[in-house]
């Protein structure tokens, strides 16, 4: 459709349109969200897994390429996993310290309640007691989630490897959607929106990678307890802007209050998250993740929200790196650009329209000076062709 035929369409008819079009896309999202979750991770996993796969499948062929590719990835995220679970059993170890403290907390808390508030202990014992008979109620809500965790790990390593052996046919149904003599810039489309995203995918990595770093070095040095563990905890959330920051945060800051006396280890939690904080937001998210690709807070923020209301916590982690394609892909197309713009940080110092409002004053203004320059010129040269008028001869 072309930019005429668009504009034949008036307001009161695009916008309802494009309102419906938005709430048929959320219902489906919600509705296929079992289905698409999964879908979501695998091709964020084959977009960065596609390098090291184009590099096997030059010395061996297609399938056991794929094969390799998928067998290296699953090794090294089950070395991440391995050496979590080491740094998990120092933290099960400490259980019965935490516990302890934990209990010495809230039997403090409850004697501050009742002084404060009048609440009494045995209200507050009965409370807590009928809370954990429900257990196995809630047991029971807890095994559909795992059983359908369980069958999302399984299926992903199956999705990435169709979609590596499918990927000559995707791009085959790309070009052909669209007309022939449209396939150069398809083909420019897509060469530069797979580099983009395979770059921004890398980027998020490396940027996860160096957070976890940095937060358990900051939570060694202060002496957390299962510092490691609490800092790639951390450094994974951080992927979730801001709400994850929080819950990043809070976790540190909870160990330390149970596990240390007085108020300095909290003070030093808070300090070096900060400076972690500023270390990310203006070294590394520019430098690694590349300023093309900076999503603003308020998208960030809604998007987020969004992702964990239409599909929980894994909506949350999908909620960025999602946005952030789109904003590759909107950049890329003339029509879309418009919404490139609005995801974006960039920020114009004037609105658009001011801007070609004071142009066409400033045009104005020249229009007015060259009829007055013209008006002028005129009654000039109408005044020097007058004849000259001289007073009656003389003899």
């Amino acid at each position: 459709m072309t930019g005429d035929q668009q504009e034949a369409y008036p307001v009161y008819i695009k916008f309802p349109a494009i309102l419906l079009g938005l709430v048929l896309a959320v219902f489906i999202l919600y509705v296929l969200g079992d289905i698409l979750v999964p879908l979501c991770f695998a091709v964020l996993i084959s977009i960065l897994l596609n390098p090291l796969y184009t590099r096997i499948e030059k010395v061996m062929p297609k399938v056991p390429a794929i094969l390799a590719t998928l067998v290296i990835a699953i090794i090294a995220i089950g070395g991440l996993f391995y050496f979590l679970s080491t740094q998990i059993s120092v933290f099960l170890e400490s259980l019965p310290q935490i516990k302890l403290k934990l209990s010495l907390l809230l039997s403090e808390l409850e004697v501050w309640s009742k002084d404060k508030f009048g609440i009494n202990i045995k209200k507050q014992v009965a409370a807590l007691t009928s809370g954990l008979s429900g257990g196995g109620s809630m047991l029971a809500s807890t095994i559909g989630p795992v059983l359908t965790f369980i069958s999302v790990v399984l299926l992903i390593p199956t999705y990435v490897f169709l979609f590596l052996f499918y990927k000559p046919l995707i791009l085959e149904f790309l070009f052909t959607v669209f007309l022939e003599k449209h396939s150069l810039r398809v083909a420019e489309i897509l060469s530069q929106t797979k580099a983009a995203v395979q770059s921004f995918m890398q980027g998020l990595m490396i940027e996860t990678v160096i957070v976890c770093i940095l937060n358990s070095i900051a939570l060694l040095v202060i002496g957390v307890p299962s510092a490691i563990v609490i800092g790639v905890i951390g450094g994974i959330l951080n992927l979730i802007p801001y709400l994850g920051g929080l819950v990043a945060i809070a976790l540190p800051l909870l160990m330390v209050t149970i596990t240390k006396d007085g108020f300095s280890g909290q003070l030093a939690v808070i300090v070096s998250y900060l400076v972690i904080q500023f270390i990310d937001n203006n070294i590394l998210v520019p430098r690694i993740v590349s300023s093309k690709v900076q999503i603003n807070a308020l998208i960030s923020i809604i998007g987020v929200l969004l992702g964990g209301m239409l599909w929980g916590v894994t909506g949350m982690f999908l909620a960025i790196p999602t946005i952030g394609v789109l904003k590759i892909i909107f950049d890329r197309i003339d029509g879309l650009k418009p919404w490139g713009i609005l995801l974006g940080i960039e920020v114009p110092s004037e609105h658009i329209g001011l801007v070609w409002q004071k142009r066409w004053d400033r045009i104005f203004r020249r229009m007015e000076k060259k009829k007055l320059q013209e008006a002028a010129a005129a009654e000039e040269a109408a005044t020097i062709a007058e004849p000259e008028i001289t007073g009656p001869a003389t003899t």
